[in-house]
């Protein structure tokens, strides 16, 4: 078989196989190992730091010609003094073995200019990249990356040496003056863009928000701030233009956010804020936003509550997603309220809220009203039991993906309503559920034809389930 078929034939093979077996190709002789890694395209790779200098790495990564994403990260913390070093040469390594990169991910250390902008001339399609920065903050090197859709930054406090002087002496090489650089009319291509670590003083930022003038997608993670006192006004502007806002801890501009949306954001359809804001924010935006939102997710332990729900019913109505986790002070009232309002929900997330289990009957009530549920997540509600999932899931038949991972007084019972009445699962979620046992896997595996993935304990997987699976491509996360 070696000889007989041919390069394309057998890359194209390679393509095909699941996750378990590809790997074990490369095995078989020298050429099939070389035709495995031209048929890859994205690599996750955890580094040591002192076993694997950068030559080694970039002789590594020119063995994949077609390598599109690529992920570095390390086992370990690198030591201060080296973190810039070894990310920068990291970044050099990637940039000279990769020219068809598209998407790059680099949180080992903050990086410096000259590396960038090897990165911008090497790999000149790439649309997605990950990388730390230390402060003081500069963005300019940004107008070398033509392609650039989707960028995520986290400031660190390790003093660097990315600054705008940098940047101007070099980018005069390349055609580019002063004036061209400080142009407030800079028009980047950036669609989405994470940032972590701002803090109220921060300068740079401005010139950012000014010039993100397609972007539809904002992440802030571990935020105290926006930037300097230009940047407010500049960063209100971007906010108009947005279709998802995503906020991560960030306690200190919540509400502030919140209230800048609601004056000024009419695009606005996804919203995620985990940990941060206040009831009085939470509450304001709900009522005064002229958004049409449909997807809310929310992690506020101790500040959302039936007010709030009410609120959504009431101004929410063309919501398809709704995700609540960690939400204590809710009740099923409130919850069945939403039901009403929103029998259009496509999605619908109680994780590890105790109301599941507080309130008997309030599942069976939920899915008598939510039909068009396709995806269904009530992942570490560990008190909730067969009777109450079973009788929401007799109203739940067209379920595509389901999540109960943790709920660990869920038994056999439950998995076998499961068979009866979803038979278009294609992805489970049962990690963690104690009362499940291997022969209730195997008879769900069996038994339900659309399953294409399952996360499962492998010592829930018995030999005939495992048959199965590989047989009709189910992909087991264990």
């Amino acid at each position: 078989m070696n000889t007989i078929l041919c390069d394309e034939l057998l890359q194209e093979i390679f393509l095909r196989l699941p996750p378990p077996s590809s790997s074990a190709v490369s095995l078989v002789s020298k050429r099939w190992l070389r035709l495995y890694r031209s048929s890859i395209t994205l690599l996750f790779l955890r580094l040591y730091p002192h076993t694997s200098p950068p030559p080694s790495l970039s002789s590594f990564l020119s063995s994949f010609p077609f390598l599109s994403s690529l992920s570095l990260t390390t086992f370990g913390a690198v030591s201060v003094g080296d973190t810039w070093t070894f990310s920068d040469q990291l970044l050099l390594s990637t940039a000279s073995s990769c020219p068809n990169l598209r998407h790059l991910r680099l949180f080992i250390g903050p990086v410096s200019f000259f590396p960038l902008l090897s990165l911008s001339t090497s790999c000149p399609h790439l649309t997605s990249l990950s990388i730390a920065l230390s402060r003081p903050l500069s963005f300019h090197w940004l107008l070398l990356f033509h392609s650039l859709k989707d960028l995520s930054v986290a400031f660190t406090t390790v003093a660097g040496e990315l600054d705008s002087d940098q940047f101007n002496s070099s980018s005069k090489s390349v055609g580019n003056s002063d004036a061209t650089i400080r142009n407030s009319d800079a028009e980047l291509q950036l669609e989405s863009l994470g940032l972590s670590g701002i803090r109220p003083g921060d300068y740079g930022l401005d010139w950012l928000w000014r010039s993100c003038k397609k972007l539809k997608k904002l992440q802030l993670r571990s935020c105290e701030g926006v930037g300097d006192e230009p940047s407010l006004s500049s960063f209100v502007k971007c906010l108009s233009r947005l279709h998802e806002v995503e906020l991560r801890t960030c306690r200190a501009i919540v509400d502030e956010v919140l209230q800048k949306l609601a004056e000024n954001c009419t695009s606005l359809k996804s919203l995620l804020v985990y940990d941060g804001g206040s009831r009085e924010g939470l509450l304001q935006f709900i009522s005064e936003t002229h958004c049409n939102l449909q997807k809310l997710d929310l992690r506020l332990p101790l500040d959302l509550e039936n007010n709030h729900l009410l609120a959504m019913a009431e101004n929410f109505r063309g919501l398809t997603v709704l995700r609540l986790q960690s939400c204590c002070l809710v009740t099923g009232e409130g919850l069945k309220t939403i039901a009403i309002a929103m029998n259009q929900l496509e999605e619908l997330a109680l994780i590890n809220c105790d109301v599941v289990e507080r309130e008997p009957g309030l599942l069976t009530t939920l899915g008598q009203d939510l039909r068009r549920l396709r995806k269904l997540d009530l992942s570490y509600n560990e008190l909730l039991g067969d009777k109450e999932f079973t009788s929401m899931l007799a109203s739940c038949n067209s379920l595509i993906e389901l999540k109960l991972r943790g709920c660990k007084v869920l038994t056999n019972s439950a998995i076998l309503s499961m068979t009866r009445s979803c038979k278009l699962l294609e992805s489970v979620d049962i990690m963690d559920c104690c009362g499940i046992d291997v022969d209730a896997v195997e008879l769900f595996v069996l038994n339900c034809p659309e399953l294409r993935k399952i996360w499962v304990e492998e010592s829930k997987v018995s030999d005939v389930a495992r048959s199965r699976a590989s047989k009709k491509f189910i992909g087991k996360v264990v």
